[in-house]
Protein backbone atom coordinates (compact mmCIF):
# COMPACT_ATOMS: atom_id res chain seq x y z
CA UNK A 1 0.00 0.00 0.00
CA UNK A 2 2.60 2.03 1.08
CA UNK A 3 4.40 1.98 -2.68
CA UNK A 4 1.15 2.69 -4.34
CA UNK A 5 1.19 6.26 -2.57
CA UNK A 6 4.39 6.82 -2.88
CA UNK A 7 4.75 6.07 -6.39
CA UNK A 8 1.20 7.18 -7.71
CA UNK A 9 0.41 9.96 -5.45
CA UNK A 10 1.02 13.54 -6.54
CA UNK A 11 4.99 14.33 -5.09
CA UNK A 12 3.47 17.94 -4.11
CA UNK A 13 2.04 16.78 -1.45
CA UNK A 14 4.96 14.96 0.53
CA UNK A 15 6.34 18.64 0.71
CA UNK A 16 3.39 19.50 2.16
CA UNK A 17 3.63 20.71 6.16
CA UNK A 18 0.33 19.87 8.41
CA UNK A 19 -1.74 22.85 9.47
CA UNK A 20 -1.39 22.51 13.40
CA UNK A 21 -4.78 23.93 14.95
CA UNK A 22 -5.59 25.14 18.33
CA UNK A 23 -5.59 22.07 20.97
CA UNK A 24 -9.61 21.81 21.00
CA UNK A 25 -11.38 21.49 24.58
CA UNK A 26 -12.42 17.77 24.19
CA UNK A 27 -9.17 16.50 23.38
CA UNK A 28 -7.60 18.20 26.73
CA UNK A 29 -11.02 16.74 28.68
CA UNK A 30 -9.56 13.32 27.42
CA UNK A 31 -6.25 13.23 27.76
CA UNK A 32 -6.25 15.46 31.30
CA UNK A 33 -9.42 14.35 32.77
CA UNK A 34 -9.77 18.16 33.20
CA UNK A 35 -13.26 19.61 33.20
CA UNK A 36 -12.44 23.40 33.73
CA UNK A 37 -10.83 24.22 30.99
CA UNK A 38 -10.62 27.58 28.80
CA UNK A 39 -9.68 27.78 25.15
CA UNK A 40 -7.07 30.92 24.12
CA UNK A 41 -5.20 29.05 21.31
CA UNK A 42 -7.61 30.00 18.20
CA UNK A 43 -8.38 33.26 18.45
CA UNK A 44 -12.43 32.63 18.49
CA UNK A 45 -14.44 35.05 19.93
CA UNK A 46 -14.90 34.92 23.64
CA UNK A 47 -18.62 36.11 23.47
CA UNK A 48 -19.74 33.65 21.21
CA UNK A 49 -21.55 33.58 18.39
CA UNK A 50 -23.67 36.86 17.08
CA UNK A 51 -26.79 36.49 19.29
CA UNK A 52 -28.88 37.18 15.92
CA UNK A 53 -27.13 34.74 13.50
CA UNK A 54 -27.80 32.03 16.62
CA UNK A 55 -31.77 32.82 16.01
CA UNK A 56 -31.87 32.79 12.69
CA UNK A 57 -30.47 28.84 12.84
CA UNK A 58 -32.94 28.02 15.16
CA UNK A 59 -35.87 29.42 13.11
CA UNK A 60 -34.39 27.22 10.12
CA UNK A 61 -33.69 24.00 11.58
CA UNK A 62 -36.86 22.92 9.77
CA UNK A 63 -35.37 23.21 6.21
CA UNK A 64 -32.07 21.22 6.75
CA UNK A 65 -33.29 18.89 3.91
CA UNK A 66 -32.98 21.12 1.73
CA UNK A 67 -29.67 22.06 -0.44
CA UNK A 68 -28.40 24.98 0.48
CA UNK A 69 -28.65 27.80 -2.28
CA UNK A 70 -25.24 27.19 -4.14
CA UNK A 71 -25.02 30.99 -5.54
CA UNK A 72 -25.35 32.19 -1.86
CA UNK A 73 -27.21 34.68 -3.33
CA UNK A 74 -28.64 36.26 -0.62
CA UNK A 75 -25.73 36.27 1.42
CA UNK A 76 -24.07 38.21 -1.45
CA UNK A 77 -26.84 40.58 -1.66
CA UNK A 78 -26.46 41.62 1.72
CA UNK A 79 -23.08 41.74 1.36
CA UNK A 80 -22.32 43.88 -1.77
CA UNK A 81 -24.46 46.44 -0.13
CA UNK A 82 -22.92 46.82 3.71
CA UNK A 83 -20.01 47.18 1.61
CA UNK A 84 -20.91 48.82 -1.17
CA UNK A 85 -19.69 46.59 -4.04
CA UNK A 86 -21.31 45.01 -6.89
CA UNK A 87 -22.32 41.39 -6.27
CA UNK A 88 -20.61 39.66 -8.79
CA UNK A 89 -17.43 40.89 -7.19
CA UNK A 90 -17.75 38.77 -4.40
CA UNK A 91 -17.40 35.36 -3.81
CA UNK A 92 -18.26 32.85 -0.66
CA UNK A 93 -16.37 29.58 0.47
CA UNK A 94 -16.53 27.55 3.48
CA UNK A 95 -14.35 29.61 5.47
CA UNK A 96 -11.57 31.53 3.89
CA UNK A 97 -9.28 28.45 3.66
CA UNK A 98 -11.74 27.16 0.69
CA UNK A 99 -10.99 30.53 -0.85
CA UNK A 100 -7.25 30.33 -0.59
CA UNK A 101 -7.50 26.80 -1.87
CA UNK A 102 -9.55 28.03 -4.80
CA UNK A 103 -7.92 31.03 -5.80
CA UNK A 104 -4.53 28.80 -6.17
CA UNK A 105 -6.52 26.08 -8.05
CA UNK A 106 -7.71 29.04 -10.80
CA UNK A 107 -4.40 30.70 -10.72
CA UNK A 108 -1.13 28.82 -9.62
CA UNK A 109 0.44 26.12 -11.63
CA UNK A 110 3.91 24.07 -11.40
CA UNK A 111 6.61 26.73 -11.29
CA UNK A 112 4.82 29.73 -10.55
CA UNK A 113 5.97 31.93 -7.08
CA UNK A 114 3.68 33.03 -4.68
CA UNK A 115 5.26 35.41 -2.02
CA UNK A 116 4.38 36.25 1.70
CA UNK A 117 5.75 37.00 5.14
CA UNK A 118 7.53 34.55 7.58
CA UNK A 119 5.65 33.95 9.92
CA UNK A 120 1.77 34.59 8.20
CA UNK A 121 -0.91 32.56 8.25
CA UNK A 122 0.07 28.69 7.23
CA UNK A 123 -2.46 28.35 4.63
CA UNK A 124 -0.96 30.79 1.94
CA UNK A 125 2.09 28.07 1.96
CA UNK A 126 0.22 24.98 2.04
CA UNK A 127 -2.13 25.48 -0.78
CA UNK A 128 0.55 26.95 -3.11
CA UNK A 129 2.53 23.54 -2.50
CA UNK A 130 -0.25 21.54 -3.24
CA UNK A 131 -0.54 23.46 -6.81
CA UNK A 132 2.96 22.96 -7.03
CA UNK A 133 4.15 26.50 -7.10
CA UNK A 134 7.40 27.93 -5.57
CA UNK A 135 6.95 29.52 -2.29
CA UNK A 136 9.38 32.67 -1.57
CA UNK A 137 9.09 33.32 2.30
CA UNK A 138 10.14 36.92 3.27
CA UNK A 139 11.03 37.28 6.90
CA UNK A 140 9.01 40.20 8.69
CA UNK A 141 11.18 42.75 9.83
CA UNK A 142 10.21 43.86 13.45
CA UNK A 143 7.39 41.27 13.53
CA UNK A 144 5.92 43.44 10.68
CA UNK A 145 5.22 42.68 6.75
CA UNK A 146 8.57 44.16 4.64
CA UNK A 147 6.75 44.87 2.16
CA UNK A 148 9.82 46.55 0.39
CA UNK A 149 11.57 43.33 0.57
CA UNK A 150 8.63 41.70 -0.80
CA UNK A 151 8.79 43.87 -4.00
CA UNK A 152 12.30 43.31 -4.26
CA UNK A 153 11.74 39.42 -4.23
CA UNK A 154 8.88 39.68 -7.63
CA UNK A 155 10.18 37.59 -11.01
CA UNK A 156 8.46 36.93 -13.85
CA UNK A 157 6.92 33.63 -12.21
CA UNK A 158 5.85 35.55 -9.54
CA UNK A 159 1.59 35.14 -9.46
CA UNK A 160 0.47 36.08 -6.07
CA UNK A 161 1.43 38.14 -2.87
CA UNK A 162 -0.12 37.40 -0.07
CA UNK A 163 -0.61 40.51 2.80
CA UNK A 164 -2.16 39.13 6.07
CA UNK A 165 -3.33 42.31 7.39
CA UNK A 166 -3.46 42.23 10.60
CA UNK A 167 -1.04 39.47 10.19
CA UNK A 168 -1.36 36.40 12.06
CA UNK A 169 0.26 35.28 14.65
CA UNK A 170 1.92 38.73 15.40
CA UNK A 171 -1.26 41.15 15.48
CA UNK A 172 0.44 44.00 13.30
CA UNK A 173 -0.44 45.50 10.21
CA UNK A 174 0.85 47.52 7.47
CA UNK A 175 0.26 51.34 7.59
CA UNK A 176 -2.00 53.01 4.88
CA UNK A 177 1.63 54.87 3.43
CA UNK A 178 3.55 51.41 3.71
CA UNK A 179 0.15 49.89 1.32
CA UNK A 180 -0.24 52.77 -0.85
CA UNK A 181 4.00 52.77 -1.73
CA UNK A 182 3.20 48.95 -2.25
CA UNK A 183 0.45 49.06 -4.70
CA UNK A 184 2.22 51.50 -6.81
CA UNK A 185 5.26 49.89 -7.93
CA UNK A 186 3.63 45.87 -8.15
CA UNK A 187 3.18 45.20 -11.37
CA UNK A 188 -0.17 44.59 -12.92
CA UNK A 189 0.22 41.11 -13.42
CA UNK A 190 0.60 39.77 -10.08
CA UNK A 191 -2.46 39.00 -8.02
CA UNK A 192 -2.57 40.34 -4.83
CA UNK A 193 -4.55 38.75 -1.82
CA UNK A 194 -5.20 40.67 1.10
CA UNK A 195 -6.08 38.17 3.80
CA UNK A 196 -8.24 41.21 6.56
CA UNK A 197 -9.72 38.09 8.88
CA UNK A 198 -9.64 40.54 11.49
CA UNK A 199 -9.75 43.94 10.38
CA UNK A 200 -12.99 45.04 12.36
CA UNK A 201 -10.66 44.96 15.28
CA UNK A 202 -8.39 47.36 14.16
CA UNK A 203 -7.86 50.38 15.92
CA UNK A 204 -5.42 52.38 14.14
CA UNK A 205 -6.31 55.04 12.71
CA UNK A 206 -3.65 54.67 9.45
CA UNK A 207 -4.93 51.37 8.41
CA UNK A 208 -6.14 50.80 5.19
CA UNK A 209 -8.50 47.96 3.46
CA UNK A 210 -7.36 46.37 0.88
CA UNK A 211 -10.87 46.56 -0.63
CA UNK A 212 -10.47 50.49 -1.94
CA UNK A 213 -7.75 48.44 -4.48
CA UNK A 214 -10.42 46.35 -4.94
CA UNK A 215 -12.85 49.09 -6.04
CA UNK A 216 -10.40 50.77 -8.59
CA UNK A 217 -10.18 47.54 -10.60
CA UNK A 218 -7.15 46.40 -9.37
CA UNK A 219 -5.89 42.88 -9.43
CA UNK A 220 -6.53 42.45 -6.51
CA UNK A 221 -8.76 40.28 -3.62
CA UNK A 222 -9.96 40.77 -0.42
CA UNK A 223 -10.27 38.22 2.16
CA UNK A 224 -12.72 38.34 5.27
CA UNK A 225 -14.76 35.90 7.36
CA UNK A 226 -17.36 35.60 9.76
CA UNK A 227 -15.07 33.54 11.79
CA UNK A 228 -13.59 35.85 14.55
CA UNK A 229 -15.85 39.03 15.08
CA UNK A 230 -19.09 37.45 14.05
CA UNK A 231 -18.43 34.30 16.05
CA UNK A 232 -19.34 31.57 13.63
CA UNK A 233 -16.30 29.64 13.70
CA UNK A 234 -17.70 26.02 13.75
CA UNK A 235 -19.82 27.09 10.58
CA UNK A 236 -16.67 28.01 7.81
CA UNK A 237 -18.24 31.03 5.98
CA UNK A 238 -15.51 33.21 4.58
CA UNK A 239 -16.16 35.92 1.87
CA UNK A 240 -14.07 37.89 -0.60
CA UNK A 241 -13.99 40.82 -2.58
CA UNK A 242 -12.24 41.12 -6.22
CA UNK A 243 -13.28 42.23 -9.55
CA UNK A 244 -16.29 40.61 -11.55
CA UNK A 245 -13.78 38.47 -13.79
CA UNK A 246 -11.46 36.89 -11.29
CA UNK A 247 -14.58 36.21 -9.39
CA UNK A 248 -15.97 34.50 -12.21
CA UNK A 249 -12.72 32.34 -12.84
CA UNK A 250 -12.43 31.28 -9.12
CA UNK A 251 -16.40 30.22 -9.26
CA UNK A 252 -15.32 27.84 -12.67
CA UNK A 253 -13.82 25.94 -9.60
CA UNK A 254 -15.50 26.10 -7.10
CA UNK A 255 -18.10 23.17 -6.25
CA UNK A 256 -21.57 23.33 -5.91
CA UNK A 257 -23.10 23.43 -2.27
CA UNK A 258 -19.65 24.69 -0.58
CA UNK A 259 -21.46 27.25 2.05
CA UNK A 260 -23.93 25.08 3.85
CA UNK A 261 -27.68 26.05 4.13
CA UNK A 262 -27.11 27.23 8.35
CA UNK A 263 -23.41 29.18 7.45
CA UNK A 264 -25.32 31.14 4.54
CA UNK A 265 -28.74 32.10 7.18
CA UNK A 266 -26.21 32.85 10.41
CA UNK A 267 -24.10 34.80 8.01
CA UNK A 268 -26.77 36.90 6.49
CA UNK A 269 -28.16 37.56 9.96
CA UNK A 270 -24.72 38.20 11.45
CA UNK A 271 -23.90 41.35 9.24
CA UNK A 272 -27.36 43.18 10.78
CA UNK A 273 -25.80 42.20 14.61
CA UNK A 274 -24.08 45.74 14.88
CA UNK A 275 -24.12 45.48 18.39
CA UNK A 276 -22.66 42.26 18.72
CA UNK A 277 -19.62 43.87 16.94
CA UNK A 278 -19.52 46.44 19.08
CA UNK A 279 -19.56 44.61 22.18
CA UNK A 280 -17.14 42.26 20.99
CA UNK A 281 -14.52 45.36 19.86
CA UNK A 282 -15.15 46.91 23.18
CA UNK A 283 -14.14 43.69 25.27
CA UNK A 284 -11.22 43.33 23.16
CA UNK A 285 -9.89 46.52 23.64
CA UNK A 286 -10.14 45.92 27.14
CA UNK A 287 -8.96 42.71 27.08
CA UNK A 288 -5.74 43.86 25.54
CA UNK A 289 -5.32 46.93 27.87
CA UNK A 290 -5.39 44.81 30.68
CA UNK A 291 -2.79 41.99 29.50
CA UNK A 292 -0.33 44.62 28.41
CA UNK A 293 -0.19 46.45 31.71
CA UNK A 294 0.04 42.85 33.67
CA UNK A 295 3.21 41.45 30.69
CA UNK A 296 4.50 44.52 31.52
CA UNK A 297 4.42 44.65 35.36
CA UNK A 298 5.60 40.41 34.85
CA UNK A 299 8.47 41.95 32.69
CA UNK A 300 7.51 40.43 29.60
CA UNK A 301 7.64 41.27 25.81
CA UNK A 302 5.05 41.59 23.69
CA UNK A 303 4.37 42.66 20.21
CA UNK A 304 0.96 45.43 19.91
CA UNK A 305 -1.51 44.03 18.11
CA UNK A 306 -4.26 45.18 16.05
CA UNK A 307 -6.33 41.95 16.14
CA UNK A 308 -7.63 39.75 19.11
CA UNK A 309 -4.59 38.32 20.16
CA UNK A 310 -1.36 38.87 21.73
CA UNK A 311 2.08 37.22 20.50
CA UNK A 312 4.45 37.56 24.01
CA UNK A 313 7.97 36.33 24.74
CA UNK A 314 7.74 34.34 27.99
CA UNK A 315 11.26 34.26 27.47
CA UNK A 316 11.03 30.13 28.18
CA UNK A 317 10.64 27.08 25.96
CA UNK A 318 7.19 28.00 24.54
CA UNK A 319 6.45 23.60 24.48
CA UNK A 320 7.13 23.67 28.44
CA UNK A 321 4.73 26.69 29.32
CA UNK A 322 2.01 25.38 27.13
CA UNK A 323 2.59 21.82 28.44
CA UNK A 324 2.14 23.40 32.18
CA UNK A 325 -0.93 26.14 31.06
CA UNK A 326 -2.91 23.18 30.10
CA UNK A 327 -2.19 21.03 33.44
CA UNK A 328 -4.07 24.55 34.71
CA UNK A 329 -6.61 24.05 32.37
CA UNK A 330 -5.39 26.84 29.77
CA UNK A 331 -5.38 26.10 26.12
CA UNK A 332 -2.74 28.67 24.12
CA UNK A 333 -0.56 28.42 21.01
CA UNK A 334 3.21 27.76 21.11
CA UNK A 335 5.46 30.25 19.13
CA UNK A 336 8.00 27.38 18.12
CA UNK A 337 5.74 26.36 15.20
CA UNK A 338 5.87 30.19 13.95
CA UNK A 339 9.76 30.24 14.50
CA UNK A 340 9.96 32.10 17.72
CA UNK A 341 10.39 29.10 20.31
CA UNK A 342 10.25 31.03 23.42
CA UNK A 343 6.84 32.93 22.41
CA UNK A 344 3.33 32.08 22.87
CA UNK A 345 -0.31 33.20 20.64
CA UNK A 346 -2.68 34.44 23.13
CA UNK A 347 -6.71 35.14 21.92
CA UNK A 348 -7.77 37.87 24.03
CA UNK A 349 -10.38 36.72 26.21
CA UNK A 350 -13.39 37.66 28.72
CA UNK A 351 -12.56 39.71 31.77
CA UNK A 352 -12.31 36.40 33.63
CA UNK A 353 -10.53 34.36 31.10
CA UNK A 354 -7.53 37.00 30.94
CA UNK A 355 -7.24 37.17 34.52
CA UNK A 356 -7.45 33.56 34.68
CA UNK A 357 -4.57 32.91 31.92
CA UNK A 358 -2.08 35.98 33.80
CA UNK A 359 -2.82 33.90 37.05
CA UNK A 360 -1.62 29.96 35.33
CA UNK A 361 1.02 32.26 33.77
CA UNK A 362 2.68 33.95 36.97
CA UNK A 363 2.57 30.12 38.27
CA UNK A 364 4.01 28.84 35.82
CA UNK A 365 6.77 31.18 35.39
CA UNK A 366 7.29 31.34 39.24
CA UNK A 367 8.39 27.55 38.64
Amino acid sequence: MRDFVNSKARPEIFNLKPYVPGKPIEEVKRELGIEDIIKMASNENPLGASPLAVEAIKKSLDRLHYYPDSNNFYLKQKLARVNDISEDAIIIGNGSDELLKLLAETFLSPGDEVIFGDPSFVEYEFTATIMGAKCINVPLKDFRHDLRAMLDEITDKTKIIYICNPNNPTGTYSTRAEIEEFMRKIPSDVLVVFDEAYFEYVDAKDYISGIDYVKEGRNAVVLRTFSKIYGLAGLRVGYGFTNPEIAKAVERVTEPFNVNLLAQIAAEAALDDIEHVKKSCRLNREGKNYLYSQFEEMGLKYVPTEANFIFVDTGRNSREVFQKLLQLGVIVRTGDIFGFPSFIRVTIGTEEENKRFINALKEVLGE
